[in-house]
């Protein structure tokens, strides 16, 4: 805690400062290794360091916040796009009079970008929280020794975030990501964003702060806004709660299999000869939010020389899905209802109604799209509307059976200039592309041989379908 809260509030020579209107401050590790050579331990041999801290105000209460922080469950879903699997191993301390302040607590977590194609990066740390003042609380991370574990490839130095509060519920907050992590088993195409600690850093974790505080503030208004061209309707909190729930679920799930997590229990049942796809099978027997049989997930990664916005824009837009989804046939795609969660209309849960050649709208499809400087999601589900209408006036939505499917969209990395290193990428996406279908619905069946080329034919025509669209003149 002492070594963060003096990181914190450090600048230069520590700190290199931001190139630009970034706000990206990147450790001087020569002025490191002098102000705290007390304390630093030799770098195991394979690991490299990263090291940045970045500030922004968000709106949360402080009070809150801490608490998410330290709350397990709470946290991994707040940064679901990068915890893929935490859990609390042991509390030392839960605190003083009724607050987290003095809370120790040891824990596991692995953290991931949404492709096959990065290795995850698991940690086996404590996790302690001190109130500094009447405003100010800070959240201190370091790793602890569990040789033998798989979590001996990554290693956290002192990290975390310092939470100040301000006016009118907002806090500044102050986040130091300092880790050191083998990646040589990273893609060549993900390399420089990994390098650059644009993929781990704290302006990953702030910008997926920002952007989840802006939905929790609008899960949290009591207003349910339609507009007025839409005809779907919710008209409670509770049903537009209800939905942002199975949407959050939604998302939580296909960020889970469109990494290397272990957080489901899949079986890889094939990778291709380069490592650019992989796809896996499941068994499910009893989870009430997914169909019963055997579950059937693709994903892969590709570069495309198009910018992160423009690849976004096309594939959350339904006047377009038809261009590249194969579920609509090429009808029409019409948008029925639309909830905002956050800022602008990117980011947003929708349910959309595809119409086949005939004008039947039997097919529903729910779809949350939401973007921020380092990621771009646009994820969805087909969907029973009987089943969301039981949503739609506040019914469970964990008994919804989804099969999430849908894009992760990164800059392609840092570009340099002669000042340094700016976080933002140099033109192209890194873009993600996973699926789940149901195979068969009996659980205890074995897989049948042929069951690959589905998954396989529908990856390929979608992708091909994309560059289509946006690279008319390229062959795919």
């Amino acid at each position: 805690m002492e070594e963060l809260l003096k990181m914190v509030q450090a600048g230069e020579p520590l700190w290199i400062p931001p190139i630009r209107e970034r706000g990206i401050e990147w450790l001087n590790k020569y002025e490191y290794m002098r102000s705290f050579s007390d304390k630093i331990e030799m770098k195991p041999m394979g690991m490299k360091s990263e090291a940045s801290k970045q500030s922004a105000v968000v709106y949360m209460n402080p009070t809150k916040l801490v608490e998410i922080m330290m709350d397990v469950k709470q946290w991994s879903n707040m940064f679901s796009g990068i915890v893929s699997r935490a859990s609390t191993v042991d509390v030392l301390s839960t605190g003083v009079a009724g607050t987290y302040n003095g809370a120790l607590q040891v824990m596991t977590a692995e953290f991931q970008l949404p492709s096959p194609l990065v290795s995850a990066r698991e940690f086996y740390f404590s996790r302690y929280c001190r109130q500094i003042d009447n405003v100010t609380w800070a959240v201190a991370d370091v790793s602890l020794d569990n040789s033998g574990s798989a979590s001996s490839k990554c290693r956290k130095r002192p990290s975390g975030c310092l939470i100040q509060a301000l006016p009118n519920g907002f806090c500044t907050v102050t986040w130091v990501e300092h880790v050191e992590a083998d990646d040589k088993a990273v893609h060549y195409i993900y390399k420089p964003v990994v390098n650059s600690g644009l993929a781990f850093g704290a302006t990953r974790w702030l910008t997926t702060l920002h952007r989840q505080c802006g939905r929790f503030f609008c899960a949290m208004a009591n207003n349910v806004f339609q507009a007025p061209n839409l005809t779907a309707k919710i008209t409670t909190y509770e049903g537009k709660k209800s939905l942002l729930k199975l949407a959050e679920r939604m998302v939580l799930t296909y960020c889970t299999t469109a990494g290397v997590s272990t957080a489901h229990m899949w079986t890889t049942y094939c990778e291709s000869a380069h490592g650019t796809a992989r796809i896996m099978t499941k068994n499910n027997f009893s989870d009430p939010g997914t169909p019963p049989g055997i579950v059937i997930s693709g994903a892969t990664s590709f570069w495309i020389p198009v910018p992160p916005k423009r690849v976004f824009d096309f594939l959350r837009d339904p006047q377009l899905r038809s261009k590249w989804d194969i579920m609509s046939n090429g009808g029409l795609v019409e948008e029925k209802l639309h909830i905002a969660t956050g800022h602008g209309p990117a980011n947003a849960v929708s349910l959309l109604q595809v119409y086949d050649t005939e004008c039947h709208g039997n097919v529903h499809i729910l779809q949350e799209s939401c973007a921020d400087p380092t990621v771009s999601y646009v994820i969805y589900a087909p969907v029973n509307i009987d089943s969301v209408n039981v949503v739609f006036c506040g019914g469970d939505p964990g008994n919804v059976r989804i099969l999430p499917c849908g894009f992760a969209i990164l800059p392609d990395g840092p570009r340099p200039n002669a000042g340094g290193i700016v976080g933002v990428g140099s033109g192209g996406s890194l873009l993600t592309v996973a699926f789940q279908m149901l195979n068969d619905a009996i659980p205890t069946k074995g897989l049948e041989p042929g069951a690959m080329p589905p998954v396989n034919s529908l990856i390929k025509c979608v992708i091909e379908n994309i560059i289509s669209a946006l690279l008319p003149n390229q062959n795919v």
